[in-house]
Protein backbone atom coordinates (compact mmCIF):
# COMPACT_ATOMS: atom_id res chain seq x y z
CA UNK A 1 0.00 0.00 0.00
CA UNK A 2 1.59 3.53 -0.99
CA UNK A 3 0.15 7.18 -0.52
CA UNK A 4 0.55 9.67 -1.91
CA UNK A 5 1.03 13.66 -1.11
CA UNK A 6 0.70 13.23 2.60
CA UNK A 7 1.26 14.07 5.70
CA UNK A 8 -2.35 16.15 6.02
CA UNK A 9 -5.25 15.76 9.07
CA UNK A 10 -5.98 12.59 7.86
CA UNK A 11 -3.05 10.76 8.41
CA UNK A 12 -3.58 9.95 11.71
CA UNK A 13 -6.48 7.66 10.70
CA UNK A 14 -4.78 6.40 8.11
CA UNK A 15 -1.42 5.47 10.49
CA UNK A 16 -4.59 4.01 13.36
CA UNK A 17 -5.87 1.99 10.67
CA UNK A 18 -2.81 0.55 9.41
CA UNK A 19 -1.29 -0.19 12.78
CA UNK A 20 -4.47 -1.67 14.17
CA UNK A 21 -4.38 -4.15 11.69
CA UNK A 22 -0.67 -4.60 11.91
CA UNK A 23 0.24 -3.68 7.89
CA UNK A 24 2.89 -1.30 6.97
CA UNK A 25 2.80 1.06 4.16
CA UNK A 26 4.58 3.31 2.29
CA UNK A 27 3.67 7.05 1.95
CA UNK A 28 5.37 9.27 -1.09
CA UNK A 29 5.20 12.85 0.88
CA UNK A 30 5.03 16.60 -0.21
CA UNK A 31 5.67 19.58 1.74
CA UNK A 32 3.57 22.06 0.28
CA UNK A 33 2.14 24.84 3.18
CA UNK A 34 -0.77 22.74 4.01
CA UNK A 35 1.30 19.95 5.05
CA UNK A 36 3.77 21.86 6.91
CA UNK A 37 2.01 21.65 10.19
CA UNK A 38 1.89 17.73 9.76
CA UNK A 39 5.20 16.95 8.87
CA UNK A 40 6.15 16.24 12.42
CA UNK A 41 3.86 12.82 12.02
CA UNK A 42 6.44 11.67 9.36
CA UNK A 43 8.05 11.05 12.81
CA UNK A 44 5.62 8.80 14.00
CA UNK A 45 4.99 6.83 10.84
CA UNK A 46 8.42 5.93 10.84
CA UNK A 47 8.56 4.76 14.77
CA UNK A 48 5.38 2.49 13.69
CA UNK A 49 7.57 0.85 10.85
CA UNK A 50 6.01 2.35 8.09
CA UNK A 51 8.36 3.73 5.00
CA UNK A 52 8.92 7.60 3.94
CA UNK A 53 9.15 8.32 0.61
CA UNK A 54 10.16 11.45 -1.83
CA UNK A 55 7.34 12.69 -3.30
CA UNK A 56 7.59 16.47 -4.50
CA UNK A 57 7.92 19.52 -2.41
CA UNK A 58 5.47 21.45 -4.49
CA UNK A 59 3.82 19.18 -6.85
CA UNK A 60 3.24 21.81 -9.36
CA UNK A 61 4.05 19.98 -12.63
CA UNK A 62 4.68 23.75 -14.23
CA UNK A 63 7.46 24.17 -11.38
CA UNK A 64 8.85 20.41 -11.13
CA UNK A 65 9.33 20.01 -15.01
CA UNK A 66 10.59 23.04 -16.35
CA UNK A 67 13.84 21.13 -16.82
CA UNK A 68 16.02 18.72 -14.54
CA UNK A 69 17.50 20.93 -12.72
CA UNK A 70 14.14 22.18 -11.26
CA UNK A 71 13.06 19.29 -10.50
CA UNK A 72 16.30 18.15 -8.27
CA UNK A 73 15.96 21.61 -6.89
CA UNK A 74 12.53 20.54 -5.57
CA UNK A 75 13.78 16.81 -4.44
CA UNK A 76 16.82 18.96 -2.47
CA UNK A 77 13.87 21.72 -0.76
CA UNK A 78 11.73 18.31 -0.31
CA UNK A 79 14.12 16.77 2.03
CA UNK A 80 15.19 19.78 3.68
CA UNK A 81 11.82 20.39 5.04
CA UNK A 82 11.23 17.35 6.19
CA UNK A 83 14.70 16.61 7.67
CA UNK A 84 14.06 17.45 11.26
CA UNK A 85 11.35 14.76 11.59
CA UNK A 86 13.53 11.61 9.11
CA UNK A 87 16.66 10.78 8.12
CA UNK A 88 16.08 12.15 4.91
CA UNK A 89 19.63 12.32 3.19
CA UNK A 90 19.33 8.62 3.21
CA UNK A 91 15.99 8.40 1.72
CA UNK A 92 16.50 6.18 -1.90
CA UNK A 93 12.74 6.08 -2.98
CA UNK A 94 11.08 8.28 -4.82
CA UNK A 95 7.77 8.67 -7.04
CA UNK A 96 7.26 10.83 -9.35
CA UNK A 97 4.28 12.97 -9.35
CA UNK A 98 1.77 12.05 -12.23
CA UNK A 99 4.12 8.67 -12.67
CA UNK A 100 7.08 8.02 -14.54
CA UNK A 101 5.42 7.69 -18.05
CA UNK A 102 3.14 11.14 -17.46
CA UNK A 103 2.70 13.17 -20.73
CA UNK A 104 1.55 16.43 -19.02
CA UNK A 105 5.34 16.82 -18.06
CA UNK A 106 6.42 17.49 -21.80
CA UNK A 107 4.33 20.91 -22.24
CA UNK A 108 6.93 22.55 -19.16
CA UNK A 109 10.09 20.07 -20.30
CA UNK A 110 9.63 18.52 -23.60
CA UNK A 111 9.02 15.30 -24.55
CA UNK A 112 11.90 13.91 -23.06
CA UNK A 113 11.62 14.72 -19.84
CA UNK A 114 10.63 11.72 -17.75
CA UNK A 115 13.17 9.95 -19.51
CA UNK A 116 16.19 12.35 -18.62
CA UNK A 117 14.92 12.46 -14.80
CA UNK A 118 14.23 8.45 -14.97
CA UNK A 119 18.02 8.13 -15.79
CA UNK A 120 19.05 10.54 -13.49
CA UNK A 121 17.49 9.25 -11.00
CA UNK A 122 18.96 5.81 -11.12
CA UNK A 123 22.07 7.66 -11.69
CA UNK A 124 22.15 9.46 -8.38
CA UNK A 125 21.13 5.97 -6.51
CA UNK A 126 17.24 6.23 -6.28
CA UNK A 127 14.59 3.85 -7.05
CA UNK A 128 11.32 5.08 -8.93
CA UNK A 129 8.22 3.58 -8.14
CA UNK A 130 5.49 3.72 -10.02
CA UNK A 131 1.98 1.28 -9.27
CA UNK A 132 0.06 -1.35 -10.99
CA UNK A 133 -3.57 -0.38 -8.74
CA UNK A 134 -5.23 2.92 -8.97
CA UNK A 135 -7.96 3.84 -6.57
CA UNK A 136 -8.61 6.57 -8.14
CA UNK A 137 -9.51 8.20 -5.08
CA UNK A 138 -8.00 12.09 -6.02
CA UNK A 139 -10.33 11.99 -9.09
CA UNK A 140 -12.74 15.01 -9.71
CA UNK A 141 -16.00 12.61 -9.02
CA UNK A 142 -14.28 12.11 -5.25
CA UNK A 143 -15.85 8.05 -4.83
CA UNK A 144 -17.09 6.84 -1.98
CA UNK A 145 -15.06 3.93 0.06
CA UNK A 146 -17.51 1.08 -1.46
CA UNK A 147 -16.66 2.65 -4.86
CA UNK A 148 -12.39 3.23 -4.09
CA UNK A 149 -12.84 -0.56 -2.55
CA UNK A 150 -13.54 -1.66 -6.07
CA UNK A 151 -11.59 0.41 -8.18
CA UNK A 152 -8.59 -1.71 -6.49
CA UNK A 153 -10.27 -4.88 -6.68
CA UNK A 154 -10.91 -4.64 -10.63
CA UNK A 155 -6.92 -3.25 -11.00
CA UNK A 156 -5.40 -5.86 -8.50
CA UNK A 157 -7.10 -8.67 -10.91
CA UNK A 158 -4.31 -10.78 -11.97
CA UNK A 159 -1.50 -9.81 -10.62
CA UNK A 160 0.79 -11.22 -8.01
CA UNK A 161 2.25 -8.35 -7.03
CA UNK A 162 0.53 -5.02 -6.55
CA UNK A 163 1.62 -1.72 -5.33
CA UNK A 164 -1.75 -0.04 -4.66
CA UNK A 165 -1.69 4.14 -5.01
CA UNK A 166 -3.72 5.68 -2.18
CA UNK A 167 -3.72 9.23 -1.02
CA UNK A 168 -3.48 10.76 2.08
CA UNK A 169 -5.03 14.22 1.73
CA UNK A 170 -7.60 16.37 3.68
CA UNK A 171 -9.97 15.55 1.08
CA UNK A 172 -9.60 11.84 0.88
CA UNK A 173 -11.67 11.10 4.03
CA UNK A 174 -13.04 7.79 2.13
CA UNK A 175 -9.91 6.41 1.48
CA UNK A 176 -9.39 6.45 5.16
CA UNK A 177 -12.69 4.74 5.74
CA UNK A 178 -12.47 1.96 3.02
CA UNK A 179 -8.71 0.76 4.58
CA UNK A 180 -9.92 -1.68 6.48
CA UNK A 181 -11.64 -3.37 3.65
CA UNK A 182 -9.24 -3.01 1.42
CA UNK A 183 -6.65 -4.77 3.68
CA UNK A 184 -8.91 -7.84 4.41
CA UNK A 185 -9.43 -7.99 1.25
CA UNK A 186 -6.50 -8.69 -0.04
CA UNK A 187 -5.76 -10.81 2.70
CA UNK A 188 -8.70 -12.83 1.64
CA UNK A 189 -7.18 -13.18 -1.48
CA UNK A 190 -3.80 -14.47 0.10
CA UNK A 191 -1.89 -11.15 0.24
CA UNK A 192 0.69 -10.32 2.37
CA UNK A 193 1.79 -6.61 3.09
CA UNK A 194 4.90 -4.77 2.91
CA UNK A 195 7.00 -1.77 2.30
CA UNK A 196 8.02 -0.36 -1.02
CA UNK A 197 11.97 -1.34 0.21
CA UNK A 198 10.74 -4.66 1.58
CA UNK A 199 9.33 -5.17 -1.75
CA UNK A 200 12.31 -3.80 -3.77
CA UNK A 201 14.76 -5.90 -1.67
CA UNK A 202 12.41 -9.08 -2.28
CA UNK A 203 13.01 -8.42 -6.04
CA UNK A 204 16.52 -7.47 -5.64
CA UNK A 205 16.88 -11.75 -4.55
CA UNK A 206 15.08 -13.37 -7.05
CA UNK A 207 16.55 -11.47 -9.54
CA UNK A 208 19.84 -12.37 -8.62
CA UNK A 209 21.91 -14.89 -11.25
CA UNK A 210 21.87 -18.30 -9.15
CA UNK A 211 25.49 -19.95 -8.67
CA UNK A 212 26.23 -22.36 -10.73
CA UNK A 213 27.53 -25.83 -9.42
CA UNK A 214 30.70 -26.69 -10.51
CA UNK A 215 31.54 -29.67 -12.93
Amino acid sequence: LTFDDGPSKTTPDVLNALNAAGVHATFFVVATGHNEKYLPLLTEAVSAGHQIALHSASHEYSDIYRSSEAYWADIALLKERIAPYVDAENIRYLRFPGGSTNTVSHRYGGRGIMKTLKAQAEQKGYHWIDWNVCAEDATASHPDAAQILRNIRRDAEGHDLCVVLLHDTKATGQTMKALPDIIQWFREQGYTFCTVAQMQAVKDEVSQPKEQPAG
